[in-house]
C-alpha cells in the first residue's frame, strides 16, 4: 500500500472511530458505484450523513477540508441520493459533513467535524 493511501485509510479509521464514539451507527465504509466514492454513510439520530474524510500530514499544503470545493461537495450530494436510491433507509433528513483529520508526529490526530457542509 502506498503512503498515501496509508495516510487515507488511516484517517477513514479515525473518522469512524470519532462518528461511533459519538453515537452514530456507521451505515457504510467505502461505498463505490459509477460515479464514485462515499467515505462514511452514517446515521446521526433519523439523519443519514454522508462523512468526507481528508487527511493530512501536515498543514504544509493547506488544512484537509479546504481539499473539499464546491465541485467536490455537488458530486458528494450526487452520491449520496444514488446511496439513498439503493439502501432502504428511512431518515429525516441528510447531510454532508467533512472529518478533517490532521496527522500528528506524535499522539493522537487532531480532528475537526464539519457539520452540514454546503
Amino acid at each position: 500500500m502506498r503512503a498515501k493511501d496509508a495516510v487515507g485509510r488511516y484517517g477513514e479509521d479515525v473518522a469512524t472511530a470519532f462518528v461511533t464514539q459519538a453515537g452514530w451507527t456507521v451505515l457504510a465504509r467505502n461505498w463505490r458505484c459509477a460515479e464514485g466514492e462515499l467515505d462514511i454513510v452514517a446515521l446521526d439520530g433519523d439523519e443519514v450523513v454522508a462523512i468526507e474524510v481528508k487527511t493530512r500530514r501536515s498543514a504544509a499544503y493547506g488544512h484537509p477540508a479546504e481539499a473539499v470545493t464546491h465541485r467536490k461537495l455537488a458530486r458528494l450530494r450526487r452520491l449520496t441520493a444514488r446511496w439513498l436510491s439503493e439502501h432502504d433507509v428511512r431518515a429525516r433528513s441528510v447531510r454532508v459533513d467533512v472529518i478533517a483529520v490532521l496527522v500528528q508526529r506524535q499522539g493522537a490526530a487532531r480532528v475537526e467535524h464539519l457539520v452540514g457542509v454546503v
